[in-house]
C-alpha cells in the first residue's frame, strides 16, 4: 500500500480537494451540449467516397446515418446502394434523402427517389433536403406534392432538411407542424423548431476520409421520433404519374431532361 502524500496529511489540504471536486462536478453541467452528446448521426453522399462502415460503427456515439439517394429527376448517388447495405450490416440505423430541385416536377423527382429507395431497407423516415439557396424562389405547391407522394409511398411524413432562414420564410407555419424539421446551422444553436440539428459540416469520424456532416437531437427528441413505424399494413403505393392534364411529366426514353439544380449539392 502506498504512503499517503504529505500534502494530504493536513486538514486544510483535504478540505481544499473536496471543494475542488464539488466545483468540477457542478461545472460539468455547463459543458456545451455538443461535448455531452450521447447520440449523433451523420449524412453522407458520393463526396465521402468509399467509407469503412465497420470503423464508423465503432464510434459508439454515432447511431444513425442519412445517405443521399437521389437529386432532381435523374441524378442517383453511385455509392447509395453500397452505403445502405454496409452501414446496416455494421449495425447503424439507415435513412435516405432526396435533394430537391427547383427545375423539375414533384412527380419526376418522386419517381427517381422511389426507384432507388426501398421501404424494406429503411430504418429511418425519409428526408427531403431543401437547400438554403432556394430562399425566395421556392415553389411550395411542388414541395407539398413531393412530401405527399413520399408519405403515401413510405407510410410516414418525411423529415424536412433545410436552413434556418428558409424554415422561417417557408416552413414555420401551422401547416408544417406535423413534420420533423432537420435544421442546418453551423454558427450556433438554432432558434427555429427542430428535431435534428446539423451542427457541423466539417466533422471527423473514423472510417471516413475528409469532412462529414454531423447532427444531434433537440433535447426533447430522440431516435424513436425518426424511426420508421412498425409494420402494420402497407400504405397504398403512390403513383408516379401526374394527374391527367394532357401534358407528359416524364420525357420519353432518350429525350434529354432539364438538368437538375445542383447548387449546394451535398
Amino acid at each position: 500500500m502506498r504512503n499517503e502524500p504529505f500534502f494530504l496529511k493536513t486538514g486544510v489540504a483535504r478540505k481544499a480537494l473536496c471543494v475542488l471536486a464539488v466545483l468540477v462536478f457542478h461545472l460539468s453541467f455547463f459543458v456545451p451540449a455538443q461535448a455531452q452528446v450521447k447520440t449523433r448521426g451523420i449524412d453522407v453522399s458520393k463526396f465521402q467516397g468509399i467509407i469503412n462502415w465497420t470503423k464508423v460503427a465503432k464510434d459508439k456515439t454515432v447511431k444513425f446515418v442519412y445517405i443521399k439517394a437521389t437529386e432532381g429527376t435523374s441524378i442517383q448517388d453511385p455509392y447509395y446502394k453500397t452505403n445502405v447495405a454496409k452501414a446496416r450490416k455494421a449495425g447503424l440505423l439507415v435513412g435516405s434523402y432526396h435533394l430537391y430541385s427547383s427545375k423539375t416536377t414533384a412527380y419526376q423527382q418522386f419517381a427517381n427517389f422511389k426507384k432507388m429507395v426501398k421501404k424494406s431497407e429503411q430504418d429511418l423516415i425519409p428526408v427531403l433536403d431543401i437547400e438554403g439557396h432556394h430562399v425566395g424562389r421556392l415553389n411550395m405547391a411542388r414541395v407539398d406534392k413531393l412530401l405527399e407522394l413520399m408519405e403515401k409511398e413510405y407510410g410516414v411524413k418525411p423529415m424536412i432538411y433545410t436552413s434556418e432562414r428558409l424554415y422561417r420564410e417557408h416552413l414555420s407555419g401551422k401547416k408544417y407542424r406535423k413534420y420533423h424539421i432537420f435544421i442546418a446551422n453551423y454558427r450556433g444553436y438554432p432558434r427555429a423548431r427542430f428535431t435534428l440539428w446539423q451542427y457541423t459540416e466539417t466533422g471527423h469520424i473514423s472510417g471516413i476520409k475528409g469532412y462529414v456532416d454531423i447532427s444531434k437531437f433537440d433535447r426533447n427528441h430522440s431516435l424513436s421520433d425518426i424511426r420508421m413505424p412498425k409494420k402494420k399494413k402497407d400504405a397504398a403505393p403512390a403513383t408516379s404519374a401526374a394527374p391527367s392534364s394532357g401534358t407528359a411529366t416524364t420525357p420519353p426514353s432518350g429525350t434529354a431532361t432539364t438538368p437538375p439544380d445542383t447548387v449546394g449539392e451535398k
